[in-house]
């Protein structure tokens, strides 16, 4: 393969041997990360490389940043797979790597395979001693598997994408399109989340700073994944960017796992921008920090403030690509505009709304003024994330058997009902039991499984407006933070834990299992010998040893309207 190549998927006769031989290769599937990784590695955004790390260049880009050549590249782009499929590959074999429908996108000629030490590379990669407390070293360490493969790629196509096809370009389209344009010096700035007018503002004056145009590369990945957030995220980027002179921003779509790693990230992105033919890079004080922008006076950043902008610097001879301070920026009312925030004067009125005033503002249908954001973002955001009364959302009920989680369920459900406000899904535990999860027994595995399917369930009915009202068991904590994080980008979750005690839950004892269970006639009862992780930090926690049914409804009802859900 050709290493100056623009892509490196194969010829179509090449494409069609390879499809004829692949009914003998091993397949993996590819998780939404690596379907990032490799969409990069085969538009050669990932250029020099031309297939997944081995070995020795792991090793190496962990300790040095480095190839063990020499080269510079921050980032160990590597494929882990499940032990099951690592444990049987060998050097020279084969391996079809496909998208979640199973389509071949490329064939893996494997070169090397070794157990991945997740816990280690988590602390090279993101500088810290302890992974646990960095949110990307605690992904990282999370989702890779046992072990990594090396070797190179030939690609039979790019992953498809349905959604946004006329603004995903190729490295070497976007290079083409600079040439036609006559774009000489460009800026390579990329955005994560949404873009505000702070943010115009400090792309404006680092252009003029530097005299040039800007490629804006939005992160944007799997849209099935992403859901109503990702196109979302999409049209308020294309209003960002219709908001500058034509013919002064190029706005891209870039299928880029960003891993939050401070200054290495800053220098890996460095990277990609030059791969896309930009001139120079723009970095924050702050970049890939992910305290960045923290309100909490008390969170310490994770990396020193101004050093990934040093890092970047420090290589330009090298990696040909010039860095470019971003420049904080700071609305003065008495100014009407943004001002760099170095310059605002003692007396002068900065007003700024954060991310998390944002969420708030949408969530109770207050204002979005147009100097924090354009009208036409605010106008997309609004109908996207409609306010909580209109937002769908859903009832966790976790606690012991007979704790009064059913009865709740049933009255709420009704209330419900009566309000005809939004369509109301009733996911009891044992109904759930018996017409979803009616092949898992009471292993901790398998109720883990169990409530992850009911936190599925409830994500779909959260997303489409509804109401969902579960109530497991739901005996530990980790598989109740797995449903909190399935629902909560589609609207509220509210964790209710109907604390009960034991003693008043073994009188009521309807179904006879606690006396079953005394009597060693069955085994993994909860709250008898199989423990119940009580919920640290729930919404609402009832007894209902202490209030009725109705005074409990009540005060979930009341809970609600509180917080908006409820007009």
């Amino acid at each position: 393969m050709d290493p100056h190549a623009e892509h490196l998927i194969v010829h179509f006769r090449r494409a069609e041997a390879i499809k004829a031989d692949s009914l003998a290769f091993k397949s993996h599937s590819l998780t939404p990360r690596q379907a990032c990784d490799l969409e990069m590695l085969l538009s050669r955004a990932f250029y020099p490389l031309t297939g997944y790390l081995g070995h020795e260049d792991f090793e190496s880009v962990l300790a040095s940043m480095r190839l063990a050549d020499g080269t510079l590249w921050p980032m160990p782009v590597s494929l882990d797979v499940p032990a099951s499929l690592g444990e049987t590959l060998t050097c020279g074999e084969k391996l079809a790597l496909r998208d979640a429908e199973g389509f071949m996108l490329a064939v893996l000629t494997v070169a090397e395979v070794w157990r991945s030490d997740p816990e280690r590379e988590a602390r090279a990669l993101f500088d810290v001693a302890d992974p646990d407390r960095h949110p990307g070293a605690r992904e990282h360490v999370q989702a890779t598997r046992p072990y990594r493969v090396g070797g190179p790629v030939d690609g039979l196509a790019l992953p498809p994408h349905v959604d946004f096809p006329e603004s995903r370009r190729t490295p070497a389209a976007v290079q083409a399109l600079f040439q036609q344009r006559g774009w000489r010096r460009v800026l390579g700035c990329l955005s994560e989340g949404l873009l505000h007018c702070r943010h115009r503002a400090m792309f404006q004056q680092a252009a003029r700073d530097m005299a040039g145009s800007i490629l804006l590369s939005h992160v944007a990945g799997e849209a099935m994944a992403g859901g109503a957030a990702h196109f979302a995220g999409v049209r308020c980027a294309r209003h960002f960017a219709a908001a500058f002179p034509k013919n002064a921003l190029l706005l891209n779509l870039l299928p880029l796992c960003v891993r939050m790693a401070g200054p290495r990230q800053a220098l890996f992105e460095a990277l990609v921008h030059k791969n896309h033919g930009c001139t120079h890079t723009l970095v924050a004080l702050d970049h890939a920090d992910p305290l960045a922008g923290a309100t909490d006076g008390n969170a310490a950043p994770f990396y020193p403030p101004g050093a990934a902008q040093r890092l970047v610097a420090a290589h330009e001879a090298e990696t040909g690509i010039v860095m470019v301070p971003e420049t904080p920026m700071a609305y003065v009312e008495e100014k009407a505009q943004y001002v760099p925030a170095a310059s605002v004067a003692p007396g002068m009125t900065v007003k700024n709304i954060d991310a998390a005033e944002c969420t708030r503002r949408l969530e109770f249908g207050l204002d979005l003024p147009d100097w924090f954001t354009l009208p036409d973002v605010a106008a997309e955001l609004r109908l996207v994330f409609p306010p909580r009364s209109r937002q769908g959302f859903t009832l966790f009920m976790t606690g012991l058997s007979g704790a009064g989680k059913s009865t709740l369920a049933k009255l709420l459900f009704v209330k419900f009902m009566e309000m005809r406000t939004r369509p109301v899904t009733l996911l009891d535990g044992d109904i759930v039991r018996r017409h979803l999860s009616s092949e898992l027994t009471f292993s901790r595995e398998h109720r883990n499984l169990n409530i992850a399917r009911i936190g599925f369930v409830a994500s779909e009915i959260t997303k489409n407006g509804g109401i969902a009202i579960c109530a497991p068991i739901a005996p530990y904590a980790c598989a109740r933070a797995e449903a909190r994080a399935l629902v909560a980008p589609h609207g509220g979750f509210v964790e209710i834990h109907v604390a009960t005690p034991l003693g008043v839950c073994e009188q009521r004892d309807r179904k006879g299992l606690y006396a079953k269970a005394r009597a060693g006639l069955v085994k993994g009862v909860t709250g008898v010998d199989d423990p119940y992780e009580v919920p640290q930090a729930p919404e609402i926690t009832l007894d209902t040893s202490a209030l009725t049914p109705g005074e409990a409804a009540q005060e979930v009802l009341l809970y609600l309207e509180r917080q908006g859900y409820l007009a």
